[in-house]
């Protein structure tokens, strides 16, 4: 695994910013990292960069502790924060040769081309660093954390002010990092986190408490399942109610309905019934995946 951490605890004067916390992120793996404004994402992200030491507990980042050896994690890691720090006055072009300089990288020429076409800069490389979009300074930003070829990248917000077409292009130079590298990816954005991430964690106050496989939370961690139903021919609201579990009805178009339930049942099974039982046929019958959005609302309020 790339990254440890273990009952981690940071502590600003009398305010507990993170409280005991534990989980682990493992090579190849896209880590979503959410929780709402103030729950201690930036803290963590910030100890596991080495810009922060915790108060108690350990973080191992590619077998290096963040407490002993701060240089060695930093060569192995690219940070990208969340309120992106760039020097205006300098070109594009010359801020990343500046950081190549930093990392003492042997072909920086050549190292400079591949990060300026894997984030997009091309067009944009000789330009002040003020003269850009937000949505470009963002790129200028990943540019920087990438250009050192990091095993790990923290990403806080990487896709803060970018445009659709600039987003799709950004998600997908993240999937594709993540392939190979450690990810951990930080988002108030929940279609961002659903489209590119493996694995969720969810911390509040603090404090951790969700750690689950992407697909699996979506699946089975809100206790509300909803069904999508298209029957041949009209269904009236009230014989639909009338099926085992259903509680509440929403008719979409034409013969589709949207049935939704908070009981075990599963509602295909009771649907097909339903059916059968009036020898109606069923077009399409569909169990919708749970919103994130939805299920971090129930989990962070």
């Amino acid at each position: 695994m790339s990254i440890e951490i273990k009952n981690v605890t940071k502590i600003y004067g009398l305010q507990k910013a993170l409280n005991e916390v534990s989980f682990t992120v493992n090579q190849g793996e896209i880590l979503g990292f959410l929780g709402p404004n103030g729950a201690g994402k930036s803290t963590l992200m910030k100890i596991i960069s080495c810009y922060i030491p915790p108060t108690e507990g350990t973080v191992i980042v590619d077998g290096y502790d963040v407490r002993e050896d701060s240089l060695e994690i930093r060569k192995r890691v690219g940070y990208l924060p969340e309120h992106n720090p760039l020097y205006l006055d300098m070109y594009v072009k010359e801020y990343l040769t500046f950081i190549a300089g930093i990392h003492k990288l042997n072909k920086k020429k050549e190292k400079l081309s591949n990060v300026i076409d894997l984030v997009g800069l091309g067009l944009e490389q000789n330009k002040k660093i003020g003269q850009l979009s937000k949505g470009y300074k963002q790129r200028v930003g990943l540019a920087q954390a990438l250009i050192h070829d990091p095993k790990v990248l923290i990403l806080d917000e990487p896709t803060s002010g970018l445009d659709p077409n600039q987003l799709a292009d950004i998600r997908e130079v993240i999937k594709n990092i993540g392939k190979e590298k450690t990810v951990m990816f930080s988002s108030h954005i929940m279609q961002e986190i659903e489209a590119i991430c493996d694995r969720i964690v969810i911390i509040n106050r603090g404090k951790l408490i969700v750690d689950k496989d992407a697909l699996q939370m979506m699946n089975s961690n809100s206790s509300q399942q909803i069904v999508q139903v298209e029957f041949e021919k009209i269904v009236s609201k009230t014989e639909l109610k009338s099926i085992k579990g259903v509680e509440k009805v929403k008719q979409l178009e034409g013969n589709s309905w949207q049935l939704i339930s908070t009981k075990p049942e599963d509602l295909r099974v009771e649907i097909s019934k339903f059916a059968s039982s009036k020898g109606i046929l069923v077009l399409s019958l569909q169990k919708e995946t749970q919103k994130l959005e939805n299920i971090f609302k129930e989990l962070t309020n």
